[in-house]
């Protein structure tokens, strides 16, 4: 029988990850807060539009959601219009959003309530790994409700992996974010000392890449960041709201992040900036301005 999904959230991620479902023989239905942006994406992908949640889900065999932040997955799973009242008995749960692991905690809760699944599985690889179908997903839940997903998450999914319980996968993803923080802040000192040292920085950037201090971040990011474009990818407003969610964890479990919570202070520093939706790797344009 052809699996029947609803995909709640249709930005720069949201969008090309239904479209890889749809493109699957999935039968895909969308909902968005802005009804034009789910119309737009019926006419590109075999799929209807909804402009209710509750006619987007009310059949669904497994309803995925990639929305803003803890707020946005309160407004779209609760309440008289919302996921949980109107998804059937049975059906798995999705959100791909990065949010807090005690959103995602109370989420599976109330769906457990319901008789439904929840998997909280926040995704690396921004808008570039969406469009390829080639994220990185971490989860958190019961493992069975894990294994029913994975067919569906794998049509976008480079890896896919089980952390542990609900929450584990917004756990995971803030280690994640907590390595980038630290990366392009490094990325973006070393970038700035060859500038300033007058050194023919692509040249640098081409030696030392071949050694210990290759990154993804380096292979992907240096070459924009020396030419100051930074219009590809995770926005800085987004990381802020991230680098938030780790800081209030880490208080909750006791752990140190001196670095991470300098990184979020230089971040808001670029937002002063005007570079609210600057990419991530823009912190060196606060090493340029500062110096």
């Amino acid at each position: 029988m052809t699996i029947k999904a609803a995909f709640i959230g249709l930005g720069v991620m949201g969008y090309p990850m239904a479209g890889h479902l749809a493109r699957a023989g999935i039968d895909v239905r969308v909902w968005n807060r802005t009804l034009a942006k789910a119309e737009a994406w019926a006419g590109e992908y075999t799929g209807r539009a909804c402009s209710s949640i509750a006619d987007a889900v009310r059949d669904a065999d497994i309803v995925l959601t990639c929305v803003g932040a803890d707020k946005d997955l309160e407004a779209v799973f609760g309440g008289d219009d919302g996921i949980i009242r109107h998804a059937p008995e049975g059906a798995i749960l999705v959100d791909h959003t990065t949010a807090s692991a005690g959103v995602a905690v109370r989420l599976a809760a109330a769906a457990a309530k319901r008789r439904q699944g929840f998997i909280d599985a926040p995704v690396s690889g921004g808008q570039q790994g969406a469009e390829n179908g080639q994220l990185t997903i971490m989860c958190g839940g019961d493992p069975e409700v894990f294994e029913r997903a994975r067919p569906v998450l794998e049509h976008y999914a480079r890896a896919l992996n089980l952390m542990g319980p609900a929450g584990s996968g917004q756990k995971t993803k803030m280690v994640n974010q907590i390595a980038i923080a630290g990366l392009v802040q490094g990325l973006s000192e070393a970038l700035h000392f060859a500038e300033q040292a007058d050194l023919d920085v692509a040249r640098v950037v081409d030696v030392i890449s071949k050694g210990a201090a290759q990154s993804w971040q380096m292979e992907n990011r240096s070459g924009t960041m020396i030419e100051g474009k930074f219009d590809y990818g995770f926005a800085v407003d987004w990381m802020r709201k991230d680098l938030g969610i780790c800081l209030e964890e880490a208080r909750k479990v006791n752990a140190s992040l001196p670095v991470t919570a300098l990184v979020d202070q230089f971040y808001a520093d670029v937002q002063s900036m005007g570079g609210n939706r600057w990419d991530t790797s823009s912190l060196i344009q606060r090493l340029r301005k500062f110096r």
